[in-house]
């Protein structure tokens, strides 16, 4: 039941209807998802509804299988949802195993790293809640 809720979540932010009928539909197959190289080696993302930049957007996110992030946080509340790969997030310096299906949250700036064990890579969606960034923290 958990991974079916997780898919339906990750279809659900890919896939936006307005039930009022004077909204908008945004539909994104994935053969038509665009990767970006987001600056850090392996690491890419697809926007899929708003813009990573300017606001709060929809994206998913691909961490290559061995990534091993340093601490780091990011400025938006984000929530994301797995949906492929094994990733591992560190917060306060404990392990939480989040394999597909699985959701998590980081909001307030929460201090956090990440690893994607194994050999498939991690695939995630995220909902960002204002333009994205990557910010190391301060040793």
């Amino acid at each position: 039941m958990q991974f079916r809720l997780g898919v339906w979540m990750a279809a659900a932010a890919a896939v936006s209807f307005t039930m009022a009928g004077t909204g908008r539909a945004v539909v994104a197959p994935k053969g038509d998802l665009k990767w970006v190289d987001q600056g850090i080696p392996g690491v890419s993302a697809a926007t899929v509804d708003g813009d990573m930049k300017k606001g709060a957007s929809h994206f998913f996110l691909k961490y290559p299988a061995g990534l091993v992030t340093p601490v780091h946080h990011h400025s938006p509340d984000h929530y994301v949802t797995v949906l492929s790969g094994n990733l591992v997030l560190v917060v306060d310096g404990k392990d939480h195993a989040v394999p597909p299906g699985s959701f998590f949250a980081l909001t307030g700036k929460e201090p956090h790293a990440a690893r994607c064990e194994g050999k498939e890579d991690c695939v995630m969606i995220v909902d960002a809640r204002g333009p994205w960034d990557v910010v190391p923290e301060k040793k």
